[in-house]
């Protein structure tokens, strides 16, 4: 059976206020959702959320649905498709600054 939204945030500190600021704050416009592989069947509910949270801002998500394994691992291909902000969901951090284009987001 899968969890909705309050099964997870019980579970899990998902901050999902906290990210909605920092899009506000960094003024991303196209912003791409990552999970790893056991968060990616909740991934469009955390979004339809943020969304909710962000409804009088004007911003389009995209989720990626490729592998992540970690958050060392960072789709650079997005800058041609013009992504703003990366949102990693995860355990913890990682100070990655090859991208300097696109913000980073964990």
């Amino acid at each position: 059976m899968q969890k909705n939204l309050q099964d997870l945030e019980q579970e899990y500190n998902l901050e999902l206020e906290k990210i909605a600021e920092k899009i506000k704050k960094s003024k991303a416009k196209k912003i791409l959702l990552q999970f790893p592989d056991a968060f990616k069947p909740y991934s469009t509910l955390i979004q339809r959320e943020l969304e909710s949270i962000l409804k009088k801002y004007k911003c389009k998500f995209f989720i990626w649905f490729d592998s992540c394994f970690g958050a060392c691992d960072i789709p650079i291909e997005t800058q041609k498709i013009g992504i703003d902000l990366i949102v990693q969901f995860g355990h913890s951090a990682w100070n990655y600054s090859k991208s300097e284009k696109i913000k980073i987001l964990r």
